[in-house]
């Protein structure tokens, strides 16, 4: 694969490039439509006999069952019609998974994506997981989702230079988050260890896990609220993150977002949820204008403000005028 010249900062890919992330793309949100489906089909329905007749049971997932009536002609077309639909909402998920197999190989031959692959499990991990909602990515791990949508390359290997993720998590949602948490029998870094058994939380940072290769997750959250407990923990395990206050975290979780389909260089593909380009932009530069930030940090910041302009101004105009009427 070839990249187009565009800028000393940005490259484009080429057209073959373009072409196979758009169909990749179709494929994963045909496959993610699917599977908001099949969870309407959750579970199952069966026959359970009663003295005079039988009765129609609806299960869930957590076999919990409610009765919807007695057998006659209308329960038993409603289990007909789930039957039907469930065996139809499963085959239409076997075949776009096995499309979306096939796509990943695609980008990976074509060289399509190239966000680090721990990124993506981790991403992929949390949405199945069904935590998606609680989390958005901040910091250096967005440019991944805004450069793949433009279809180029940020060339500044400054700009991208990180080991760790930023996890900014809602703390409004704490409580439906610890729910959906325990439903899934474990932890936070219970989750993290179904991707890579050798993560564990940092004793010197608690906000942070680290795996083996040095690659960090951080958990950040909203500076704390009188509402808020402080410390938090993310679930009862006391091996689990305590997550960090982070300065504007407020800012950022009331902010515009931007939702995009990322590719690792092994071709996976996952959805990051992030920040709207305008408001990294933006953030990134106030961040560089704080003197206790350390200095190093403080120039990748503004580095990451400029290119993520340029991109603005040259592939995302819509972004850019709606930053600009509110300036």
């Amino acid at each position: 694969m070839s990249f187009i010249p565009k800028s000393p900062d940005i490259q484009e890919l080429d057209d073959d490039a373009k072409r196979q992330y758009i169909n990749a793309r179709s494929a994963f949100t045909a496959l993610e439509d699917a599977r908001n489906a099949a969870k309407e089909v959750r579970g199952g329905m069966y026959w359970k006999q009663g003295e005079k007749t039988d009765y129609l049971i609806r299960t869930s997932p957590t076999n919990s069952q409610k009765s919807l009536g007695p057998r006659d002609s209308s329960t038993e077309e409603i289990y007909a019609k789930f039957l039907e639909r469930k065996a139809a909402i499963e085959a239409r998920e076997k075949s776009l998974r096995s499309s979306l197999e096939q796509h990943q190989r695609l980008n990976r031959a074509l060289r399509v994506g190239r966000a680090p692959g721990i990124v993506v499990e981790i991403l992929n991990g949390i949405e199945k997981a069904g935590l998606s909602p609680y989390f958005t990515v901040v910091g250096t791990h967005a440019l991944y989702a805004y450069e793949i949508e433009a279809g180029i390359r940020i060339t500044d290997t400054a700009a991208m230079e990180t080991r760790d993720v930023d996890l900014l998590w809602d703390a409004r949602k704490r409580v439906q988050f610890i729910s959906d948490l325990k439903f899934q029998g474990t932890s936070m870094v219970g989750l993290l260890q179904k991707i890579d058994p050798t993560f564990i939380v940092r004793d010197d940072q608690r906000y942070t896990a680290v795996n083996a290769k040095g690659f960090e997750v951080d958990i950040i959250r909203r500076e704390a609220k009188q509402q808020d407990p402080n410390p938090m923990r993310l679930s009862d395990d006391e091996d689990d993150f305590l997550v960090a206050q982070a300065r504007r975290a407020d800012t950022l979780l009331n902010a515009e977002k931007f939702s995009g389909i990322i590719v690792a260089a092994n071709g996976q593909m996952a959805r990051m949820n992030t920040i709207s380009p305008a408001v990294f932009i933006e953030f990134k530069r106030w961040l560089s204008e704080q003197k206790d930030r350390d200095p190093l940090k403080r120039t990748r910041d503004l580095r990451q403000s400029e290119v993520v302009e340029q991109i603005v101004q040259e592939y995302f105009p819509a972004t850019q005028k709606k930053a600009t009427k509110r300036k």
